[in-house]
């Protein structure tokens, strides 16, 4: 808003009046201009404005893709048949166990390898590909899960893995178990989330009360 100068407020009906007409003409012209320019720019403006909207809409639905495959992972990641887990068991709350298992093939040392990589656990991360494949590279399973760490295609396509390579597989399985426990805070319900995923971690506020998931935690943790 344009007022009169104090100079001009002190010469009351003298120079007011002259100052109030030039302040006028002033105000004229900036508005005059201002309609040259939008009129000239707006289009160019709003198609701009249009773009950079629909780039971080288009961004923005990438993002909530990827995400949504990572969170819809659970049902459909893994084939193994897992046992009942025993009524009542308790599902301990912090990894003790370690690595016991017959294989002692090339893939071990990949496995320990990555696992270190990605600051997970080793033997909780060898014991959880035990599980998931029993060191079968060429495992998959009737629901489309794939390789060592058992990984579906979808869920390696985000994490940027080719999941019927060995080396990328492992890759792939020790860092989204690494995202679980950065994201939950713990390594049980980091393998909860990895075999029931995390939605329903976060819905039931801890382990689902699946007892393949439950048995699964078990048998990875030690009881």
């Amino acid at each position: 808003m344009w007022y009169l100068t104090d100079d001009a407020q002190g010469a009351a009906g003298q120079n007011a009046w002259p100052v109030v007409r030039v302040k006028r003409r002033m105000i004229c012209g900036a508005l005059a201009l201002g309609l040259v320019v939008a009129a000239g720019f707006g289009p160019a403006a709003k198609a701009s404005a249009d773009s950079i909207s629909f780039s971080s809409k288009s961004r923005n639905s990438v993002y909530a893709s990827q995400l949504s495959v990572l969170d819809g992972r659970a049902a459909q990641q893994y084939s193994r048949s897992v046992e009942l887990a025993p009524k009542g068991a308790a599902v301990p709350s912090s990894f003790s166990g370690s690595y016991t298992g017959k294989y002692a093939g090339p893939y071990l040392a990949m496995a320990r390898s990555t696992a270190r990589k990605h600051g997970v656990p080793e033997e909780l991360f060898l014991r959880l590909v035990q599980q998931e494949s029993g060191w079968n590279a060429s495992a998959k399973s009737h629901k489309g899960a794939i390789g060592l760490a058992q990984l579906m295609p979808d869920t390696a396509r985000v994490l940027g893995v080719n999941p019927n390579n060995p080396s990328e597989n492992l890759d792939g399985g020790a860092r989204y178990l690494k995202m679980m426990h950065a994201k939950f805070g713990s390594w049980r319900l980091a393998l909860a989330a990895y075999n029931a995923g995390p939605g329903a971690v976060e819905k039931y506020n801890g382990v689902p009360p699946y007892r393949e998931t439950k048995n699964y935690v078990l048998r990875i943790m030690g009881s």
